[in-house]
Protein backbone atom coordinates (compact mmCIF):
# COMPACT_ATOMS: atom_id res chain seq x y z
CA UNK A 1 0.00 0.00 0.00
CA UNK A 2 1.03 3.46 -0.83
CA UNK A 3 0.27 5.60 2.47
CA UNK A 4 1.08 8.99 0.80
CA UNK A 5 -1.48 7.94 -1.49
CA UNK A 6 -3.94 7.14 0.34
CA UNK A 7 -3.58 9.17 3.19
CA UNK A 8 -4.18 13.17 3.33
CA UNK A 9 -2.03 15.29 5.13
CA UNK A 10 -1.03 19.16 4.87
CA UNK A 11 2.82 18.62 3.56
CA UNK A 12 4.73 15.41 3.34
CA UNK A 13 7.80 17.20 3.51
CA UNK A 14 7.02 18.64 6.81
CA UNK A 15 8.06 14.69 8.22
CA UNK A 16 11.36 14.98 9.72
CA UNK A 17 10.48 17.23 12.51
CA UNK A 18 7.77 14.80 13.08
CA UNK A 19 10.19 11.86 13.76
CA UNK A 20 12.18 13.94 15.76
CA UNK A 21 8.80 14.69 17.86
CA UNK A 22 8.17 10.90 18.24
CA UNK A 23 11.82 9.79 18.43
CA UNK A 24 11.53 12.51 21.73
CA UNK A 25 8.47 11.46 23.36
CA UNK A 26 9.30 7.38 22.60
CA UNK A 27 12.47 8.10 25.12
CA UNK A 28 10.33 8.86 27.93
CA UNK A 29 7.14 5.97 27.60
CA UNK A 30 8.84 2.89 29.39
CA UNK A 31 5.73 1.59 30.14
CA UNK A 32 4.17 2.00 25.84
CA UNK A 33 8.13 0.73 25.25
CA UNK A 34 7.55 -2.63 27.14
CA UNK A 35 3.84 -3.13 25.68
CA UNK A 36 5.65 -2.58 22.57
CA UNK A 37 8.13 -5.25 22.79
CA UNK A 38 4.79 -7.76 23.75
CA UNK A 39 3.11 -6.58 20.72
CA UNK A 40 6.12 -7.35 18.71
CA UNK A 41 6.12 -10.78 19.78
CA UNK A 42 2.21 -11.57 20.64
CA UNK A 43 0.92 -10.02 16.98
CA UNK A 44 -2.39 -9.34 19.09
CA UNK A 45 -3.63 -7.60 16.49
CA UNK A 46 -2.33 -9.48 13.19
CA UNK A 47 -4.52 -9.24 9.90
CA UNK A 48 -6.67 -6.48 11.55
CA UNK A 49 -7.49 -2.97 11.11
CA UNK A 50 -7.74 -0.52 13.73
CA UNK A 51 -8.85 3.23 13.01
CA UNK A 52 -7.71 5.64 16.02
CA UNK A 53 -9.08 9.37 16.60
CA UNK A 54 -7.34 11.11 19.58
CA UNK A 55 -5.15 14.20 19.35
CA UNK A 56 -2.72 13.73 16.54
CA UNK A 57 0.61 14.82 18.29
CA UNK A 58 3.72 12.82 19.00
CA UNK A 59 2.75 11.20 21.84
CA UNK A 60 -0.81 9.72 20.01
CA UNK A 61 1.76 8.96 16.99
CA UNK A 62 3.78 7.03 19.20
CA UNK A 63 0.71 4.79 20.40
CA UNK A 64 -0.60 4.56 16.82
CA UNK A 65 3.31 2.84 16.04
CA UNK A 66 2.97 0.58 19.26
CA UNK A 67 -0.25 -0.47 17.95
CA UNK A 68 1.19 -1.28 14.04
CA UNK A 69 3.85 -3.27 15.93
CA UNK A 70 1.25 -6.04 17.27
CA UNK A 71 0.46 -6.27 13.59
CA UNK A 72 -2.34 -3.68 12.51
CA UNK A 73 -3.27 -1.85 9.62
CA UNK A 74 -3.75 1.64 11.33
CA UNK A 75 -5.49 4.44 10.20
CA UNK A 76 -5.63 7.56 12.48
CA UNK A 77 -7.32 10.86 12.29
CA UNK A 78 -7.55 13.98 14.85
CA UNK A 79 -9.94 14.43 17.64
CA UNK A 80 -10.17 18.13 17.65
CA UNK A 81 -9.33 20.62 14.54
CA UNK A 82 -6.78 22.34 16.65
CA UNK A 83 -4.58 19.89 18.48
CA UNK A 84 -3.28 18.29 14.86
CA UNK A 85 0.29 18.45 14.08
CA UNK A 86 1.19 18.43 10.30
CA UNK A 87 4.62 17.22 11.00
CA UNK A 88 3.98 14.72 13.11
CA UNK A 89 0.91 13.58 10.33
CA UNK A 90 3.28 12.99 7.85
CA UNK A 91 6.32 11.43 10.00
CA UNK A 92 3.20 8.59 10.46
CA UNK A 93 2.95 8.14 6.96
CA UNK A 94 6.13 7.78 6.31
CA UNK A 95 6.02 4.91 8.90
CA UNK A 96 3.19 3.33 7.31
CA UNK A 97 -0.07 4.30 8.97
CA UNK A 98 -2.23 6.23 7.17
CA UNK A 99 -3.63 9.38 8.29
CA UNK A 100 -6.59 11.79 7.24
CA UNK A 101 -5.98 15.02 9.19
CA UNK A 102 -4.64 18.26 8.74
CA UNK A 103 -4.55 21.72 11.44
CA UNK A 104 -7.28 23.23 11.11
CA UNK A 105 -9.76 22.05 9.02
CA UNK A 106 -13.14 23.85 8.08
CA UNK A 107 -15.79 21.56 9.57
CA UNK A 108 -16.49 19.98 6.73
CA UNK A 109 -12.77 18.73 5.92
CA UNK A 110 -12.85 17.52 9.57
CA UNK A 111 -15.57 15.65 9.13
CA UNK A 112 -14.96 13.86 6.37
CA UNK A 113 -11.44 12.51 7.76
CA UNK A 114 -13.39 10.82 10.19
CA UNK A 115 -15.96 9.27 7.73
CA UNK A 116 -12.57 8.60 5.48
CA UNK A 117 -11.02 6.90 8.37
CA UNK A 118 -14.32 4.42 9.05
CA UNK A 119 -14.25 3.76 5.41
CA UNK A 120 -11.32 1.70 6.02
CA UNK A 121 -13.45 -0.58 7.90
CA UNK A 122 -12.02 -0.96 10.83
CA UNK A 123 -12.21 -4.13 13.25
CA UNK A 124 -11.02 -2.33 15.99
CA UNK A 125 -11.39 1.58 17.10
CA UNK A 126 -9.45 3.80 19.89
CA UNK A 127 -12.34 7.06 20.30
CA UNK A 128 -11.65 10.49 21.64
CA UNK A 129 -15.47 12.27 22.76
CA UNK A 130 -17.03 9.36 21.05
CA UNK A 131 -16.79 10.98 17.50
CA UNK A 132 -16.00 7.67 16.12
CA UNK A 133 -18.42 5.53 17.47
CA UNK A 134 -21.65 8.32 17.13
CA UNK A 135 -21.25 8.38 13.42
CA UNK A 136 -21.04 4.92 13.63
CA UNK A 137 -24.47 4.65 15.22
CA UNK A 138 -26.18 7.41 13.33
CA UNK A 139 -24.95 8.31 9.65
CA UNK A 140 -22.78 5.21 9.04
CA UNK A 141 -24.36 2.23 10.29
CA UNK A 142 -23.46 0.24 7.19
CA UNK A 143 -19.98 0.36 8.75
CA UNK A 144 -20.88 -1.26 11.73
CA UNK A 145 -20.63 -4.87 10.86
CA UNK A 146 -17.01 -5.53 11.35
CA UNK A 147 -15.92 -3.90 14.14
CA UNK A 148 -15.40 -5.95 17.33
CA UNK A 149 -14.97 -3.35 19.71
CA UNK A 150 -12.81 -0.47 21.36
CA UNK A 151 -11.53 1.40 24.02
CA UNK A 152 -12.81 4.88 24.71
CA UNK A 153 -10.02 8.44 26.45
CA UNK A 154 -12.35 10.67 27.64
CA UNK A 155 -14.93 11.51 30.61
CA UNK A 156 -17.38 13.23 27.83
CA UNK A 157 -16.89 9.93 25.46
CA UNK A 158 -17.82 7.37 28.35
CA UNK A 159 -20.79 9.64 28.94
CA UNK A 160 -22.01 9.54 25.18
CA UNK A 161 -21.18 5.80 25.13
CA UNK A 162 -23.78 4.96 28.54
CA UNK A 163 -26.08 6.71 26.92
CA UNK A 164 -26.48 4.50 24.02
CA UNK A 165 -25.67 1.24 26.53
CA UNK A 166 -28.85 2.99 28.07
CA UNK A 167 -31.11 3.46 25.29
CA UNK A 168 -29.85 -0.27 24.15
CA UNK A 169 -28.09 1.12 20.65
CA UNK A 170 -24.55 0.08 21.60
CA UNK A 171 -23.44 -2.65 18.52
CA UNK A 172 -19.99 -3.13 20.26
CA UNK A 173 -18.29 -3.55 23.37
CA UNK A 174 -16.04 -0.31 24.16
CA UNK A 175 -13.81 -0.17 27.10
CA UNK A 176 -14.21 2.54 29.19
CA UNK A 177 -10.12 3.56 30.15
CA UNK A 178 -10.81 7.07 31.34
CA UNK A 179 -12.14 5.21 34.57
CA UNK A 180 -9.02 3.45 34.70
CA UNK A 181 -6.65 4.34 38.24
CA UNK A 182 -3.73 4.90 35.95
CA UNK A 183 -6.14 7.16 33.51
CA UNK A 184 -7.90 9.68 36.14
CA UNK A 185 -5.53 9.70 38.54
CA UNK A 186 -2.63 10.65 36.97
CA UNK A 187 -3.35 11.38 33.49
CA UNK A 188 -6.89 13.82 34.44
CA UNK A 189 -5.62 14.90 37.62
CA UNK A 190 -1.49 15.73 36.98
CA UNK A 191 -1.58 15.84 33.29
CA UNK A 192 -4.23 18.30 32.61
CA UNK A 193 -3.37 20.00 35.64
CA UNK A 194 0.12 20.45 34.16
CA UNK A 195 -0.64 21.04 30.14
CA UNK A 196 -3.89 23.33 30.81
CA UNK A 197 -0.85 26.17 32.95
CA UNK A 198 1.18 24.85 30.27
CA UNK A 199 -1.28 26.36 27.49
CA UNK A 200 -2.49 29.23 29.35
CA UNK A 201 1.29 30.43 30.13
CA UNK A 202 2.53 30.13 26.77
CA UNK A 203 -0.13 31.87 25.40
CA UNK A 204 -0.90 34.67 27.53
CA UNK A 205 2.26 35.23 29.06
CA UNK A 206 0.91 36.88 31.89
CA UNK A 207 1.69 35.91 35.53
CA UNK A 208 -0.73 33.67 37.85
CA UNK A 209 0.42 34.51 41.19
CA UNK A 210 -2.02 37.07 42.92
CA UNK A 211 -4.73 36.15 40.64
CA UNK A 212 -8.19 34.93 41.12
CA UNK A 213 -8.91 31.45 38.97
CA UNK A 214 -12.39 30.02 38.72
CA UNK A 215 -12.54 26.22 38.17
CA UNK A 216 -15.75 25.60 37.16
CA UNK A 217 -16.13 21.41 38.11
CA UNK A 218 -13.98 19.67 40.43
CA UNK A 219 -13.43 16.09 39.09
CA UNK A 220 -10.16 14.81 38.55
CA UNK A 221 -9.32 17.34 35.59
CA UNK A 222 -10.30 20.06 37.76
CA UNK A 223 -8.51 19.25 40.93
CA UNK A 224 -5.55 18.95 38.98
CA UNK A 225 -6.05 22.66 37.16
CA UNK A 226 -7.16 23.99 40.92
CA UNK A 227 -3.67 22.29 42.34
CA UNK A 228 -1.58 23.69 39.84
CA UNK A 229 -3.17 27.33 40.19
CA UNK A 230 -2.87 26.92 43.98
CA UNK A 231 1.06 26.12 43.21
CA UNK A 232 1.42 29.46 40.99
CA UNK A 233 0.31 31.35 43.72
CA UNK A 234 -3.40 32.05 42.21
CA UNK A 235 -6.38 32.08 44.72
CA UNK A 236 -8.77 29.73 43.31
CA UNK A 237 -12.73 29.47 43.37
CA UNK A 238 -14.21 26.36 42.24
CA UNK A 239 -17.50 26.21 41.07
CA UNK A 240 -19.91 22.49 40.92
CA UNK A 241 -23.52 21.06 40.86
CA UNK A 242 -22.68 18.20 42.83
CA UNK A 243 -22.48 18.70 46.64
CA UNK A 244 -19.92 16.01 47.71
CA UNK A 245 -17.20 17.59 45.21
CA UNK A 246 -17.95 20.96 46.40
CA UNK A 247 -17.64 19.55 50.18
CA UNK A 248 -13.85 18.32 49.14
CA UNK A 249 -12.96 21.44 47.03
CA UNK A 250 -14.05 23.00 50.23
CA UNK A 251 -11.76 20.62 52.48
CA UNK A 252 -9.14 21.12 50.17
CA UNK A 253 -8.81 25.01 50.80
CA UNK A 254 -10.35 26.19 48.04
CA UNK A 255 -13.95 28.52 47.92
CA UNK A 256 -17.20 27.55 46.51
CA UNK A 257 -19.75 29.42 45.32
CA UNK A 258 -22.14 29.54 42.10
CA UNK A 259 -20.85 31.01 39.03
CA UNK A 260 -22.98 33.64 39.28
CA UNK A 261 -21.24 34.93 41.91
CA UNK A 262 -18.04 33.36 40.95
CA UNK A 263 -17.95 35.37 37.33
CA UNK A 264 -17.37 38.51 39.33
CA UNK A 265 -14.18 37.94 40.82
CA UNK A 266 -12.09 35.39 38.23
CA UNK A 267 -9.25 36.79 36.00
CA UNK A 268 -8.58 33.36 34.46
CA UNK A 269 -11.61 30.86 34.14
CA UNK A 270 -10.69 27.16 33.02
CA UNK A 271 -13.89 24.55 32.44
CA UNK A 272 -13.30 20.87 33.09
CA UNK A 273 -17.11 19.59 33.04
CA UNK A 274 -18.00 17.76 29.60
CA UNK A 275 -21.39 19.84 29.73
CA UNK A 276 -22.55 22.59 27.66
CA UNK A 277 -23.10 26.64 28.51
CA UNK A 278 -21.15 26.39 32.00
CA UNK A 279 -20.53 30.03 31.42
CA UNK A 280 -23.25 31.92 29.40
CA UNK A 281 -24.80 35.59 29.16
CA UNK A 282 -25.22 36.11 32.22
CA UNK A 283 -21.94 35.22 34.05
CA UNK A 284 -20.27 37.22 30.55
CA UNK A 285 -22.37 40.52 32.07
CA UNK A 286 -20.61 40.98 35.62
CA UNK A 287 -17.17 39.81 34.36
CA UNK A 288 -14.41 41.82 35.65
CA UNK A 289 -12.23 43.79 32.55
CA UNK A 290 -9.37 41.56 31.30
CA UNK A 291 -11.23 37.96 32.14
CA UNK A 292 -9.38 35.35 30.09
CA UNK A 293 -11.83 32.58 29.44
CA UNK A 294 -10.32 28.84 28.93
CA UNK A 295 -11.81 25.61 28.22
CA UNK A 296 -10.34 21.72 29.60
CA UNK A 297 -12.95 19.83 28.25
CA UNK A 298 -13.83 17.53 24.95
CA UNK A 299 -15.78 19.84 23.55
CA UNK A 300 -15.91 24.09 22.51
CA UNK A 301 -19.21 24.28 23.87
CA UNK A 302 -18.23 24.93 27.81
CA UNK A 303 -18.34 28.69 27.11
CA UNK A 304 -20.96 29.63 25.28
CA UNK A 305 -19.65 30.99 22.02
CA UNK A 306 -22.73 32.63 20.48
CA UNK A 307 -24.21 34.43 23.65
CA UNK A 308 -20.49 35.96 23.97
CA UNK A 309 -20.53 37.26 20.55
CA UNK A 310 -23.79 38.34 20.98
CA UNK A 311 -22.86 40.80 23.76
CA UNK A 312 -19.87 42.23 22.36
CA UNK A 313 -19.28 45.20 19.96
CA UNK A 314 -16.38 44.09 18.37
CA UNK A 315 -14.27 41.09 18.23
CA UNK A 316 -10.41 40.57 17.13
CA UNK A 317 -7.49 38.34 17.18
CA UNK A 318 -4.95 39.38 19.57
CA UNK A 319 -2.00 37.44 20.12
CA UNK A 320 -2.31 34.06 18.38
CA UNK A 321 -5.16 31.90 20.25
CA UNK A 322 -6.01 35.12 21.94
CA UNK A 323 -9.58 36.63 20.76
CA UNK A 324 -10.76 39.99 22.26
CA UNK A 325 -14.16 40.16 22.97
CA UNK A 326 -15.46 43.83 23.35
CA UNK A 327 -18.69 44.67 25.63
CA UNK A 328 -20.86 47.65 25.39
CA UNK A 329 -19.73 49.13 28.55
CA UNK A 330 -16.10 48.78 27.26
CA UNK A 331 -15.34 45.67 29.17
CA UNK A 332 -12.95 43.55 27.40
CA UNK A 333 -12.95 39.29 27.55
CA UNK A 334 -10.83 37.43 26.30
CA UNK A 335 -11.77 33.49 24.67
CA UNK A 336 -8.21 31.26 24.53
CA UNK A 337 -8.01 28.70 21.44
CA UNK A 338 -11.73 29.23 20.01
CA UNK A 339 -12.92 27.82 23.61
CA UNK A 340 -11.22 24.28 22.67
CA UNK A 341 -8.92 22.17 24.93
CA UNK A 342 -6.59 24.86 25.62
CA UNK A 343 -3.75 22.87 26.75
CA UNK A 344 -3.93 20.92 23.32
CA UNK A 345 -5.14 23.82 20.94
CA UNK A 346 -2.56 26.18 22.54
CA UNK A 347 -0.24 23.79 24.11
CA UNK A 348 1.06 20.13 23.63
CA UNK A 349 -1.11 18.27 25.38
CA UNK A 350 -0.10 16.05 28.77
CA UNK A 351 3.09 15.53 29.77
CA UNK A 352 4.94 12.56 27.63
CA UNK A 353 5.26 10.17 31.03
CA UNK A 354 2.18 10.87 31.76
CA UNK A 355 0.80 9.71 28.40
CA UNK A 356 2.84 6.63 28.59
CA UNK A 357 0.59 5.45 31.64
CA UNK A 358 -2.89 5.87 29.90
CA UNK A 359 -1.83 4.97 25.83
CA UNK A 360 -0.36 1.66 27.61
CA UNK A 361 -4.17 0.88 29.29
CA UNK A 362 -5.32 1.89 25.78
CA UNK A 363 -3.09 -0.46 24.05
CA UNK A 364 -3.61 -3.39 26.27
CA UNK A 365 -7.44 -2.35 26.52
CA UNK A 366 -7.72 -2.70 22.54
CA UNK A 367 -5.74 -6.06 23.26
CA UNK A 368 -8.26 -7.55 25.55
CA UNK A 369 -11.21 -6.26 23.67
CA UNK A 370 -10.03 -7.86 20.91
CA UNK A 371 -9.56 -11.22 22.87
CA UNK A 372 -12.98 -11.30 24.58
CA UNK A 373 -15.30 -9.11 22.54
CA UNK A 374 -17.70 -11.88 22.12
CA UNK A 375 -17.94 -13.38 25.36
CA UNK A 376 -17.90 -9.10 26.53
CA UNK A 377 -21.15 -8.27 24.69
CA UNK A 378 -22.59 -4.82 23.95
CA UNK A 379 -21.44 -3.02 26.82
CA UNK A 380 -19.49 -0.27 28.15
CA UNK A 381 -17.02 -2.19 30.47
CA UNK A 382 -14.26 -0.68 32.94
CA UNK A 383 -10.39 -2.19 32.45
CA UNK A 384 -9.76 -5.31 34.10
CA UNK A 385 -8.17 -4.47 37.75
CA UNK A 386 -5.32 -6.78 36.44
CA UNK A 387 -4.21 -4.71 33.19
CA UNK A 388 -4.95 -1.45 35.22
CA UNK A 389 -2.46 -3.00 38.28
CA UNK A 390 0.09 -4.03 35.22
CA UNK A 391 0.74 -0.52 33.87
CA UNK A 392 1.11 0.41 37.18
CA UNK A 393 3.67 -2.14 37.98
CA UNK A 394 5.39 -1.49 34.56
CA UNK A 395 5.68 2.32 35.60
CA UNK A 396 6.97 1.55 39.31
CA UNK A 397 9.85 -0.15 37.29
CA UNK A 398 10.48 2.11 35.34
CA UNK A 399 11.06 3.90 37.89
CA UNK A 400 12.99 1.86 39.70
CA UNK A 401 11.04 1.58 42.81
CA UNK A 402 10.31 -1.78 44.39
CA UNK A 403 7.10 -2.32 47.12
CA UNK A 404 6.14 -4.73 49.38
CA UNK A 405 4.01 -8.03 48.78
CA UNK A 406 1.41 -9.69 50.97
CA UNK A 407 2.74 -13.08 52.69
CA UNK A 408 0.90 -15.79 52.46
CA UNK A 409 0.13 -15.43 56.33
CA UNK A 410 -1.52 -12.19 55.41
CA UNK A 411 -3.72 -12.92 52.21
CA UNK A 412 -4.50 -15.87 54.56
CA UNK A 413 -5.71 -13.11 57.58
CA UNK A 414 -7.72 -10.83 55.04
CA UNK A 415 -9.67 -14.03 53.36
CA UNK A 416 -10.91 -15.19 57.01
CA UNK A 417 -13.29 -13.37 59.14
CA UNK A 418 -11.77 -15.12 61.95
CA UNK A 419 -8.79 -13.42 64.30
Amino acid sequence: MNMVSESIVKDMALAHNGHLKIDWVKEHMPVLNRIRERFEKEQPFAGLKVAISLHLEAKTAYLAKVVQAGGAEVTITGSNPLSTQDDVCAALVEDGIRVFAKYNPDPAEYKEHMIKTLETRPDLIIDDGGDLVTILHSERRDLLSQVRGGAEETTTGILRLKALEKEGKLEFPMVAVNDAFCKYLFDNRYGTGQSVWDGINRTTNLVVAGKTVVVVGYGWCGKGVAMRAKGLGAKVIVTEIDAIKAVEAYMDGFEVMPMSEAAKHGDYFVTVTGNRDVIRKEHFEVMKDGAILSNAGHFDVEVNKVELEALSTSRRIVRKDIEEFVMADGRKVYLLAEGRLVNLAAGDGHPAEIMDMTFALQAVSLAYVNEQYKAIGKQVLNVPYELDAMVAQYKLEALGIGIDKLTDEQKAYLDSWVE
